[in-house]
């Protein structure tokens, strides 16, 4: 089974403001704090859940 793509996930906005779902959406990703950052694999739940906030995060390829 080849290894699974990730990405790195970083908050790079405040969820102070936002709607509530939002603010679950980065709670989910595992992001609580700007400036935070995870790797994570790159499945469509995942994408999908970025593009929910993708004005709150930058995403780039894991190394």
């Amino acid at each position: 089974m080849p290894d699974q793509k990730t990405i790195k996930v970083t908050q790079t906005g405040s969820p102070i403001g936002r709607r509530h779902d939002q603010r679950e959406t980065l709670v989910g990703l595992g992001l609580n704090k700007r400036h935070r950052s995870k790797v994570l694999k790159d499945t469509p739940e995942v994408r999908g859940m970025i593009g929910k906030v993708q004005h709150l995060v930058r995403v780039e390829d894991a190394k």
